[in-house]
Parts: C-alpha cells; sequence; structure tokens
C-alpha cells in the first residue's frame, strides 16, 4: 500500500477488506508492506527493479483525480487485475491495483455507517481485483453504483468470490 494521503484508519480499512476477500475467495493475501509506487491504468505486472524478481504485488494507493483522472466525479475508487499471458497459455491475473479516493472516502468516514460503507468501497475495488465485475442488480455490493445499506458482500457477491477464488493456478508462470 502506499499510505501517502491515507484518511485516519485508512490502513485498517484495507486489512479489513483484505480479511473479507480472504475469507470469501479462500485466497491468502500477503502484505508486502508499503511503497512508493503511484495509480496508473497500464501498471506493469512486472517491476524487477521495485519489487524484485517476482511479479509486482497488488497496489493500493491514496489518490485523488488529479494524480489519477479515473476518480474524477463521485468516483471513490477503482479497481482491477494485472493479467499477462504466456504462451498458448489462457491469461491469468498476476497482481492487480486499488486507487482510492482519499478525500472522498473521508467524507464517507464522517458520516453515520462511515467506516462500513467505505469499507464496502475498499472491498468492491478489491473484488475487481480477483476477478469479479460489475453486476446489474443493485442489491448486490458489485453493482456499478453504492447502496448506503449494501455494506456487506451479498450472496451473488460470495458465489463469485468463490469461484474466482477456486480457479486453477498457473504453474507455468
Amino acid at each position: 500500500m502506499r499510505p501517502d494521503g491515507a484518511p485516519a484508519g485508512g490502513a485498517a480499512l484495507v486489512d479489513e477488506a483484505v480479511q473479507r476477500l480472504s475469507a470469501a475467495t479462500g485466497l491468502v493475501f500477503v502484505d508486502d508492506g508499503e511503497t512508493d509506487e503511484g495509480p496508473s491504468d497500464d501498471r506493469s505486472a512486472y517491476q524487477p527493479d521495485r519489487y524484485g524478481e517476482r511479479w509486482a504485488p497488488v497496489l493500493v494507493t491514496w489518490s485523488d483525480e488529479t494524480e489519477d483522472p479515473r476518480l474524477a466525479g463521485s468516483v471513490a475508487g477503482v479497481g482491477g487485475p494485472v493479467t499477462t499471458v504466456v504462451g498458448d497459455h489462457p491469461r491469468v491475473t498476476v497482481s492487480g491495483s486499488v486507487s482510492l479516493d482519499a478525500a472522498g472516502i473521508t467524507e464517507i468516514l464522517a458520516t453515520p455507517d462511515g467506516t462500513a460503507i467505505a469499507r464496502s468501497v475498499v472491498v468492491h475495488e478489491l473484488a475487481h481485483v480477483v476477478g469479479l465485475a460489475h453486476v446489474d442488480d443493485p442489491t448486490q455490493l458489485m453493482a456499478p453504483r453504492s447502496d448506503p445499506g449494501v455494506t456487506e458482500l451479498q450472496a451473488g457477491d460470495l458465489t463469485g468470490l468463490a469461484l474466482a477464488g477456486a480457479g486453477a493456478c498457473a504453474p507455468w508462470l
């Protein structure tokens, strides 16, 4: 995580969101600590000068629309996988990134149920990292617009996350 600009309690929000995602997917996430890497919509999956001879870890940044234009308007966060293809094997996720609007999340935290709502934004974006897309059902956390009344993963979200976590590993990497 790049901690620059994080609201008070921001690291705890990310930790709680990762725990919920791990419980829903069965995937094990490792905290690789802090970085100074900034957000990018075309992030490289392999950055040996920064992270060594391995895939870049999932990146979480606190940002704003001047640094990350994807956060313009009322967008509280964006996230997605970083994928690669090797030879004739299928495309696989090897990393990912989440960019969170620091000011927007700070505003959310100041509202009633703000912690639950802000955490749901982080969970939603991390779910994109593991492969979930938006759904048309507004009662699910993976709906494209957040509903302050939907702060926990719902049945459809949990089903999708369980499937994402059950995917085959890519031993050829």
